[in-house]
């Protein structure tokens, strides 16, 4: 038989790059065309050269940078113990941990903001029980600042990181642990030499997806920084909404597109890119890593090994300094420090949402804490209002159909990816995520000056095209990394066997990695659901989502309806939660 071209044998790629050039690409370019072209329509370099007369725009970037650097480390170190604490316990516990992670995701970024701005505010709630337990004598100045902000993303970003990196760590076989022990290996050891590199491509992937994401940052920053927190998005943000100068953005966009690329680049040659698209050890040495990457991997066992020997050295000169005292260890239950700390982690996630609910029924008209009486008014302002109840089911169906298109498209573009050699796969990851790393403000003016010309501004269809542009990634990007620390050889023992691909794929491939894909799922679903920027433009006023509608109550007045309807997002999503899982046991029994 002929073999086939390359180019048809990895057919399942091109629906997805031809959504991303049709809605995603042309747009962009249309709109950053703006900041090339003069008045005349020629080409013009006066949005550039105001952009390097000064120093000021690389500061903010170098700024932006530090940032979203800041916050990914945040997010990894803290995360990683939780991720790993929930890829080993049992699955009814992890069930229920997974709900107080995810809660963050399901409560609006606007919300979240307004949440910590009263717990760290100088009449907040943190600052009331520092002087209550007398660690303070006047309220400390604990907003506009790094340290704020530099929580709130971490807030919102760390259920990302957490969800990325447990995605392959569940898929990383136990006996390799237990049978390191067996061989003398101390626990250290066997976590640093053993699990943790098992682990790296989920770390990978969580890190460049938090640093990608944590770019992009403008509410947050604007609520709880000062101007020296400023992000390059902001100021990308004021252009467009306060001078409409098109032009000039696009060249402040083109300028943070140019210094992702970059980003890209070096994560490339340090670490490769097959901590993302899935290729072996063997296939990636083949390709004779650069003076980077060997000095990267040579780093990394180094470190690793470090790790291993000081731990492990640690936890003996602790025993002989307790031996020598004539002490007994002291005896804790089995992993109490891992899980004290996801536990503290996870309080973290979860108490925002929490202190909202008072709020709720607060009879203030403000946000304010402690909430003063008991009144139900803003629960009956949500039920009672139908453009509260339509813009709620329209996200609900938004988020529905974006996650379907997502899945359909990503998951197929994941395996090719993951699975397959092809020239240009770093040039395809950088495509694929592109959406991610440039700011949403820009990608909705793109869209709303293209959807406007085929009369898709203000329908679901426009909504969910463009939702589906942002979630592909996350779909792509999480799939792959579970694909990662897939064995193929069950696949191929199937075909042995003589089952079909399709067969092979329902009955095998599938069933394992469910968990990636109810993941990326649910990622879809939840960045559809929380997305502001597309629809203040795409939705035209007509098809109100939402994150929309919040957003204009919070301009006009900030009322306890925002966090009524936040509690009432929160319980929905508990109650679909436990249905599935409730679902997923039945099925087991049968």
């Amino acid at each position: 038989m002929l073999r086939r071209p390359a180019w048809l044998r990895h057919w399942t790629l091109w629906p997805a790059l031809a959504v991303l050039l049709l809605v995603f690409i042309v747009p962009v370019a249309q709109l950053l065309w703006q900041s090339v072209a003069g008045a005349d329509g020629r080409l013009d370099a006066a949005n550039y050269t105001r952009l390097f007369q000064t120093s000021l725009y690389l500061r903010l970037l170098g700024s932006t940078f530090r940032i979203a650097a800041w916050t990914t480390i945040v997010c990894l170190v803290v995360g990683y113990p939780v991720a790993y604490l929930l890829a080993n316990v049992g699955q009814r516990t992890r069930g229920r941990l997974l709900i107080w992670v995810l809660m963050p995701f399901w409560t609006s970024v606007l919300v979240r903001s307004f949440a910590w701005m009263v717990i760290l505010g100088r009449e907040g709630l943190l600052n009331q029980w520092l002087q209550g337990l007398g660690l303070a004598k006047e309220p400390l100045e604990l907003m506009y600042n790094l340290a704020a902000v530099l929580v709130g993303m971490a807030h919102a970003l760390m259920p990302l990181a957490i969800m990325t990196m447990l995605a392959v760590m569940q898929n990383i076989d136990g006996n390799l642990t237990r049978a390191a022990a067996t061989m003398g290996a101390r626990g250290a050891h066997v976590f640093w030499r053993i699990y943790f590199p098992l682990s790296l491509p989920g770390v990978a992937a969580a890190g460049l997806l938090t640093f990608i994401s944590a770019l992009g940052f403008f509410i947050t920053p604007t609520l709880l920084g000062s101007p020296r927190e400023a992000m390059i998005a902001q100021i990308i943000v004021t252009q467009i909404d306060e001078t409409l100068n098109w032009g000039f953005a696009g060249a402040v966009a083109m300028l943070l597109l140019i210094a992702s690329i970059a980003v890209f680049y070096l994560f490339d040659r340090l670490l490769g890119m097959a901590a993302l698209t899935g290729d072996s050890g063997e296939v990636a040495n083949q390709s004779r890593p650069g003076m980077l990457r060997r000095a990267g991997i040579w780093l990394g066992r180094y470190a690793l090994s470090t790790m291993g020997w000081l731990c492990a050295w640690t936890g003996q000169a602790f025993e002989a300094l307790t031996r020598r005292a004539g002490h007994r260890r002291p005896q804790f239950p089995k992993r109490w420090g891992l899980w004290t700390f996801g536990l503290t982690a996870i309080l973290f996630l979860a108490a925002p949402s929490f202190f909202l609910v008072p709020i709720s029924f607060s009879a203030n008209n403000y946000f304010a804490w402690p909430p003063k009486g008991f009144s139900l008014q803003w629960y009956d302002a949500y039920f009672s209002s139908t453009l509260w109840q339509q813009a709620t089911l329209r996200s609900v169906g938004v988020g529905l159909a974006t996650a379907a298109a997502s899945l359909l498209l990503g998951v197929p573009c994941a395996f090719v990816l993951a699975r397959h050699r092809l020239r240009g796969k770093s040039g395809i990851m950088a495509l694929l995520l592109m959406p991610m790393v440039m700011p949403h403000i820009i990608v909705a003016l793109a869209l709303f000056y293209a959807f406007s010309k085929v009369g898709l501004v203000g329908t679901s269809t426009g909504l969910v095209l463009g939702h589906t542009v942002f979630a592909l990634p996350y779909v792509v990007i999480t799939v792959m990394a579970v694909l990662r620390n897939y064995d193929t050889r069950l696949d191929q023992a199937a075909y042995t066997l003589g089952a079909t691909r399709l067969t092979t794929f329902r009955r095998i491939t599938l069933p394992l990695i469910g968990t990636g894909i109810m993941t990326a799922f649910l990622f879809a679903f939840v960045k559809s659901f929380d997305e502001l920027t597309v629809a203040l433009f795409v939705s035209g006023g007509v098809s109100t989502t939402l994150p929309r509608q919040m957003w204009t109550d919070a301009l006009l007045n900030v009322t306890p309806t925002l966090a009524a309807v936040s509690t009432v997002i929160l319980v929905f999503v508990t109650a679909v939660i436990f249905c599935g899982e409730y679902l997923k046991k039945r099925g087991a029994h049968r």
